[in-house]
């Protein structure tokens, strides 16, 4: 199996058109011509613990939901993580692949699924890029939930050991906004979602006054909020792996949140 039936799977899903101008996403080492050395790994990030385990499990490529060269190389001398993994995987003949703001956006793809996690439904997406693609989702809990039980159904669904949180000033939980990942700049179009809730990650300490006593602001983590890619990852690829017997699918047994709380 040549690398870009790989691609070419994924990308039907998540077209990289879909990417935002900043990003990387794609085949970043590798050749889509090239023949497929062993398995394929998921994971959310390339890091030089998921190349060793692509090394030990024969896997020839690794496909991630974050791009492990975001800025220019100027150089590759190892000397820092990003270049020791390239040049690891370079080495090794491992092909790495990003599947990023284009799984972001595309209609049933992150936002989408941890709405799903949460028990969302009716879900809509928050900020609309086009017919089928936009940031963020906005839906209805079955029936609404008291604030804490809500805080609780996000630390058990999400495995967060804590929740950043605004001021609660909803006393019960019903209609939820979310976006994956770094979510601050669509605060705006929560608050014109009429949420009671909405949930992100990666905010700031003015972002906790923006909801201004409306709804309440939720930051369940990076890694929380996007680990759920590799299950994405894996059911698209899954039918390459049932059409194809040599082709080995794996989930990562070292994903790892590099954020770590003193509890």
């Amino acid at each position: 199996m040549k690398i870009r039936e790989i691609t070419e799977c994924i990308e039907a899903f998540a077209p990289l058109a879909l990417q935002e101008s900043y990003d990387n996403a794609g085949l970043i080492v590798g050749r889509s011509d090239d023949e497929l050395k062993g398995g394929v790994l998921l994971a959310v990030d390339v890091t030089e613990e998921i190349i060793q385990e692509a090394i030990d499990t024969g896997c020839g490529m690794i496909i991630t939901h974050h791009p492990i060269i975001f800025h220019p190389l100027k150089r590759l001398n190892s000397a820092s993580v990003v270049e020791r993994c390239v040049e690891s995987a370079i080495k090794h003949d491992i092909a790495l692949y990003a599947c990023h703001t284009n799984l972001d956006s595309v209609k049933n793809g992150m936002s989408w699924r941890l709405g799903g996690m949460l028990g969302l439904e009716n879900m809509q997406i928050l900020e609309q890029i086009s017919e089928n693609s936009g940031f963020g989702v906005v839906g209805t809990l079955a029936s609404p939930m008291d604030t804490a039980d809500f805080f609780a159904l996000l630390k058990d669904r999400l495995s967060c050991s804590v929740i950043r949180h605004s001021q609660v000033v909803k006393s019960k939980i019903e209609r939820v906004a979310l976006c994956t990942g770094a979510g601050a700049s669509l605060i705006g179009a929560a608050a014109d979602a009429a949420c009671d809730a909405y949930v992100t990650a990666d905010l700031k300490y003015n972002d906790f006054y923006l909801p201004d006593g409306e709804f309440v602001i939720c930051d369940v983590g990076h890694f929380e909020s996007e680990f759920c890619a590799v299950d994405i990852l894996f059911e698209i690829l899954s039918n390459l792996s049932k059409k194809n017997s040599n082709f080995a699918l794996h989930k990562s047994a070292c994903l790892k949140n590099p954020v770590h709380y003193y509890l």
